[in-house]
């Protein structure tokens, strides 16, 4: 089947009370080890990529890495989306549409709420027009090295969530409830009551960054109190290094010729890794 809307999928999430898995990809072999995880659980994904993966460090462009993702989506057997992930600048953004991602994430939580609004709007208009899907953030999810997650003044205010919503258009939202981007110092604790309250305001579906190193436990309840996207990027680059340093290990002394099975082995690996994942999903393709 063809890529489909991130937006489908999260109202699909809704009505089922859990949460789609967005899993951040950089290569091929990311990208083949997700849609294969999610044929063999029968689950939809959503695959993301980072803009400063194609800026910095130049695994992919926009173009390419779409194209290849809507090879693979054509041949699956479940729903798969592909979705733009944080996004700052609003070029980027388009230049991401235009080449095909089915779902962007503009970010500009660090702006005033009016700048927000008006820079998001924006976005929204030229998406929309497209037929493309839009996340946008309120509240900062920080980092979780600098214990971000703890600081209350980064969370979501509830109050602000409705007028930005409606202001806005937006198709989806990134909150901050205690949940920060990479490796936490000790568990995260999710504040599910501010969860409650802003899910009560909006129709919007909500969004769970800074996944990795959250206890399965608070994502379950998370999935079922109003998050219906779940992004998880720190877990899975990590399964991605492991596989190749013990791939390494294993064929000492290397040849050249031992480049060859790298793929083979981390598709492997990154594949078992994520159909465990994916039994947090309670929805079925």
């Amino acid at each position: 089947m063809s890529l489909v809307k991130a937006k489908e999928l999260l109202s699909a999430a809704d009505k089922a009370n859990t949460s789609v898995i967005a899993y951040i990809c950089i290569d091929y072999n990311m990208v083949a080890s997700v849609i294969k995880a999610a044929e063999i659980t029968k689950k939809p994904a959503i695959v993301m990529l980072l803009p400063e993966h194609v800026t910095l460090n130049k695994t992919a462009d926009f173009e390419g890495f779409a194209a290849m993702v809507m090879k693979l989506a054509e041949k699956a057997s479940v729903p798969i989306a592909l979705h733009l992930d944080h996004s700052f600048d609003e070029n980027e953004v388009r230049r991401a549409i235009d080449a095909g991602f089915t779902s962007v994430m503009f970010d500009a939580s660090k702006d005033s709420l009016e700048e927000n609004i008006r820079r998001t709007k924006a976005v929204v208009e030229y998406a929309h027009a497209k037929g493309v899907s839009v996340e946008a953030e309120l509240g900062s999810v920080g980092l979780a090295k600098d214990q971000d997650n703890e600081k209350t003044d980064f969370y979501t205010k509830p109050e602000s969530v409705k007028k930005f919503c409606e202001s806005t258009g937006v198709d989806s939202l990134a909150i901050a409830i205690g949940n920060a981007h990479g490796d936490y110092p000790f568990p995260p604790k999710l504040d599910l009551a501010r969860l409650d309250e802003i899910n009560a305001i909006t129709d919007v579906p909500l969004v769970l960054h800074g996944g990795s190193g959250i206890p399965d436990d608070q994502l379950a309840e998370a999935f079922s109190r109003g998050i219906n996207k779940f992004n998880y990027g720190t877990d899975v680059l990590r399964c991605y290094d492991q596989a190749i340093r013990r791939y390494h290990e294993e064929h000492q002394p290397a040849t050249s010729l031992d480049a060859l099975g790298i793929a083979e082995a981390v598709q492997k690996a990154m594949t078992e890794f994520i159909v465990k994942k994916m039994e947090l999903c309670k929805l079925e393709a």
